[in-house]
């Protein structure tokens, strides 16, 4: 079983390296949101307004991180389930969205926009939100703070595991 090391963002020739089934130790940035979330970049992009963070190259993690103990950089941390996003997805991957980490099976839609655009889903398993916050170095709120732990995240990752299930 081979293992890929995938520096986040993700620049397009990584993409073409990681294929479906890989095991992949992800590094670097991601960004938390959920479906409240992606609702309003979505809404965001309709208007023609700009998004909470430059969203081109970079990949978003599927978790609302429960608040963190002292002394801690963050709580819990596990997926949710990636259908919650399908709605949205297309048109984030669209603007240059090209990472997602989350749980569970993506529509067609969502499919053939990582194919058409080069993206890439990885996929995590549920009841390990323990162990992903120790992956966890830096957490800073980047938008929607009134979303509470669904507000979107910037998070410096070091060695988080998943498996490639889709580009």
């Amino acid at each position: 079983m081979k293992v890929v090391d995938v520096k986040l963002p993700i620049e397009p020739e990584s993409v073409g390296r990681i294929r479906v089934g890989d095991i992949v130790r992800l590094s670097g940035t991601v960004y938390t949101a959920r479906d409240a979330a992606h609702k309003r970049m979505v809404e965001s992009l309709g208007r023609g307004e700009p998004l909470p963070f430059k969203i081109a190259g970079e990949t978003i993690y599927y978790a609302g991180p429960a608040p963190a103990k002292p002394g801690q950089v963050i709580g819990p941390c596990g997926p949710t389930t990636s259908a919650r996003m399908d709605a949205y997805t297309p048109q984030l991957i669209r603007a240059g969205l090209r990472g997602m980490i989350g749980k569970g099976e993506r529509s067609d839609e969502v499919i053939k926009a990582m194919r058409e655009y080069g993206a890439v889903y990885f996929g995590v398993v549920g009841g390990v939100a323990a162990l992903i916050a120790r992956c966890v170095k830096r957490c800073e709120l980047v938008a929607y703070g009134d979303l509470g732990t669904e507000a979107i995240r910037r998070l410096e990752v070091a060695g988080l595991m998943a498996v490639a299930l889709g580009k």
